[in-house]
């Protein structure tokens, strides 16, 4: 049965507030931060120990996700900075598991 509603997160990950940025864009969100949390998400992440969840963005359809994600990484800095204060002043870190994992 094909499903009718799929979901493509594009998402902003760092090691502290306003430290190193990586951007990324996947049709798993959960499965994807916790590779990146155990060093295996990408060699970048895992140099630089990124594994806070600061921004998150959800689409239908995976064109809209990739174009996203291209246009957050060619903006300058200075705006993804303030994309994420936006919606997180404070840089928490926004990773609630689906499975288990209750605090």
């Amino acid at each position: 049965m094909k499903r009718s509603y799929h979901n493509y997160s594009v998402y902003i990950l760092t090691n502290k507030q306003r430290g190193t940025l990586y951007i990324g864009m996947t049709g798993g969100i959960d499965d994807r931060i916790e590779r990146h949390r155990q060093g295996k998400g990408s060699f970048f992440t895992a140099k630089y120990n990124l594994t806070k969840l600061v921004y998150q963005e959800d689409f239908q359809y995976v064109n809209d996700a990739i174009a996203r994600e291209k246009q957050l990484k060619s903006w300058q800095r200075d705006w993804k900075i303030e994309l994420i204060e936006k919606d997180n002043p404070e840089w928490k870190d926004l990773y609630k598991p689906l499975r288990g994992d209750s605090e």
